[in-house]
């Protein structure tokens, strides 16, 4: 019994670390009336998949966040609506081609664009996500920053003593992310294609 106490107290101080975040709201609807985030949203619970053969960003931050989907939402399974989730931020981004694809029950709806000579671009470019793989190089890294002090992406911070990264340059090859929220201030998909596909990415 006592266990299992403390079990649920470290617990709740963990998500009350990360609610803290949530009190930043007022300061990102600010900064979506001067164009500079979009609003935070209820998340679908929908994970979808998004690759690239390289991405490259210039101010990066990283650091988990708990996102929510509407109250009674058929997606959230045995969460309760809230997802743990990892998110990346970079200020000034680059990708040689992007594709994205969402399982819809047999198919898949697939988005592709740019390539690596038509690229696409975003800034404040803010991903939440459970899985991120590829090849990663940073450049003047600092890891283990309470995630409330991050500074490389302007509006995009944690709450105050969760842990977080931040680094003044990125570049990841064989970027596979499995997302469920994706945001920017600004997104420029060249070519860009979206279609019913039997294949995901």
């Amino acid at each position: 019994m006592s266990s299992t106490r403390h079990g649920r107290t470290r617990w709740r101080r963990f998500t009350a670390m990360l609610l803290t975040g949530l009190a930043a709201t007022v300061g990102l609807v600010l900064l979506t009336g001067k164009g500079v985030l979009a609003a935070s949203f209820s998340i679908s619970g929908m994970p979808f998949t998004v690759t690239s053969p390289k991405l490259h960003g210039y101010g990066f931050e990283q650091y988990a966040v708990l996102d929510n989907m509407e109250p009674g939402s058929p997606n959230e399974g045995d969460t309760g609506g809230q997802m743990i989730l990892i998110v990346s931020a970079i200020n000034d981004a680059e990708l040689d081609g992007l594709c994205q694809a969402i399982s819809l029950g047999g198919i898949n709806l697939k988005l592709t664009a740019g390539s690596a000579t038509n690229k696409v671009t975003a800034d404040q470019l803010v991903v939440d996500s459970d899985v991120i793989s590829g090849n990663a190089d940073f450049k003047k890294i600092d890891i283990g920053q309470d995630a409330s002090t991050l500074d490389k992406v302007p509006g995009a911070k944690g709450g105050i003593g969760v842990f977080g990264q931040q680094a003044d340059e990125v570049t990841i090859e064989n970027l596979r992310q499995n997302n469920y929220a994706t945001t920017a201030a600004t997104f420029h998909l060249p070519n860009l294609r979206m279609s019913f596909t039997s294949d995901g990415c």
